[in-house]
């Protein structure tokens, strides 16, 4: 059986992505591992897993969670920075 920690050992995407695409969709964080490493390979995944944490950001500081929501933006920047085809998928998608 697989643990999360395997998952996350596979997973292109860090743990706390992965919590972010956890938290926005109200699933699991295994779950979420799932989703996110399809999302890193679909056409227009980087742009949604871009959104996907904009959202989160956008709902920490709309509930006064600024530590929360600052914490989000080192995790939108990581993910940037990780994924250096990002802005040519945003482009074309």
């Amino acid at each position: 059986m697989l643990t999360l920690e395997d998952c996350l050992g596979i997973c292109e995407l860090s743990e706390d992505e992965i919590r972010a695409i956890a938290l926005h969709e109200h699933i699991p964080e295994i779950v979420a591992a799932e989703m996110g490493q399809y999302l890193v390979h679909a056409p227009d995944g980087t742009r949604r897993i871009k959104r996907i944490i904009l959202d989160d950001i956008e709902e920490q500081d709309k509930c006064g969670h600024t530590e929360q929501a600052d914490n989000l933006r080192l995790v939108l920047a990581h993910f940037i920075a990780s994924h250096p085809d990002f802005h040519n998928k945003a482009v074309s998608a």
